[in-house]
């Protein structure tokens, strides 16, 4: 993509109410556009991002089972009354409306109602069993406050996968699975160093769940983490009880604030029970169906890189999720770098490697850098007269001080060394 042709602007300040770091670099890079506290629209290169998490979510939840759907936002009274969570006074965050020839619907704050109602119609038999739809959705939830920037909003995308198992010995099955296709998703998504599987409270639905919390000073818990054993006890649950359960010993725990990435509940038949979903076993016993529940706020996880994954001039993104693998800068307004930086980009995008060019004319070499460190791709490429000299162009990594003068010719093995 050409710099000039991207609609957005990178900004010099962020808007003066905004206080979270992953919200002001993101506004300022043209990320996101903020309509209101808590609420995000996701502009061109934000989206990019979010579409790279969502491919490596798809592919672990793929990797153990999943199978994709897309439920609905607008959910029906009559189905959540009977779980008795339409009630104001048991769940405060619903947005609802009233439909113009009469009746109530509400917007999603979560799914596990819309799944068991769905389910129920296809599950009948033991053989129906185990299942693990998923989908990728807008969730809305009326927060009081919303706050630290997309991490914590009244409307955000998110993947949800609920299981649907004959008995807790083929729950846990799957639970476990899910533990490391979760780790995974970390890992690739560039904080699996600094994101641990941490022990939390399973609610009214089972006496522990687990959370993956991030390292990060923006985070709004506290956690206290194991570093031998790579596991962790949130504060909620801080117990020597808890401690006994994780072999744990408050010797060994530091403690630190962190954010939740993701997490995965067992559910038991809290959700089944309400809608009478069971199956029929080998027996020929009807038996109430066993969920579990595995969600992730791509939103809140991209936050959460940026807040991990940046410096003093700007974003760091991994190469997994940036919008693009490298940012080509054109300095100067000869002919000559006009038409060997135009060759380089055609050069990257023949080979397959995502670029976004900056052929901006009238903006400074000071501006172009600025806004390249703002912005935060993996690699920087410079043409300009200077690197014209060796015939080629400077290559330098987000992270190094210094670049390298590489020769046209090598750049793309320079970029693919494994290839």
């Amino acid at each position: 993509m050409k710099q000039s042709q991207l609609f957005t602007k990178t900004r010099k300040e962020a808007p003066a109410d905004e206080t979270a770091r992953n919200a002001e670099l993101l506004i300022k890079g043209g990320f996101i556009h903020k309509e209101m506290a808590g609420v995000y629209s996701f502009l061109p290169l934000g989206l990019r991002v979010i579409e790279k998490l969502e491919t490596i979510i798809r592919s672990e939840m793929n990797a153990i089972g999943g199978t994709e759907m897309r439920t609905s936002a607008i959910q029906v009274k009559d189905v959540w009354e009977k779980s008795n969570r339409w009630d104001d006074e048991v769940v405060d965050v619903w947005f609802k409306t009233s439909l113009k020839n009469g009746g109530e619907v509400g917007l999603s704050f979560t799914n596990e109602e819309a799944y068991s109602n769905i389910m129920k119609q296809y599950i009948h038999s033991y053989k129906d069993l185990p299942a693990y739809p998923y989908d990728f959705k807008t969730i809305f939830r009326n927060e009081t406050r919303a706050k630290s920037g997309i991490m914590r909003g009244r409307e955000f995308y998110w993947k949800a996968l609920y299981s649907f198992s004959k008995d807790d010995a083929q729950h846990q099955e799957f639970y476990e699975k899910s533990k490391q296709a979760y780790k995974n998703i970390f890992q690739k998504a560039g904080i699996g160093h600094v994101t641990y599987l941490t022990f939390a409270s399973g609610g009214s639905f089972s006496p522990f769940s687990h959370e993956f919390q991030t390292i990060t000073g923006a985070g709004e818990d506290t956690i206290y983490i194991d570093e031998s054993k790579g596991i962790a006890v949130n504060q909620e649950v801080y117990t020597d009880e808890v401690l006994a359960t994780l072999g744990l010993s408050k010797d060994t725990l530091v403690e630190h604030r962190a954010v939740e990435v993701g997490n995965i509940f067992s559910l038991g038949t809290k959700f089944s029970a309400p809608f009478d979903l069971k199956y029929t076993n080998e027996s020929g016993e009807s038996v109430l169906v066993t969920m579990g529940s595995y969600g992730i706020g791509l939103g809140r996880l991209m936050g959460t890189i940026v807040e991990v994954l940046s410096d003093d001039k700007g974003i760091i993104w991994p190469e997994s999720v940036a919008p693009f693998r490298v940012h080509l800068l054109a300095l100067g307004e000869s002919e000559n770098v006009a038409k060997e930086a135009q060759a380089t980009y055609d050069m990257l995008k023949d080979a397959g490697i995502e670029v976004l060019f900056d052929d901006r004319g009238g903006v400074s070499a000071g501006e172009k850098f600025a806004d390249a460190d703002l912005l935060g791709m993996p690699y920087r490429i410079v043409v300009s007269e200077r690197s014209l000299k060796d015939n080629g162009a400077e290559v330098k990594k987000r992270t190094e001080e210094r670049g390298t003068n590489v020769p046209f010719t090598d750049l793309i093995a320079h970029l693919n060394p494994n290839a």
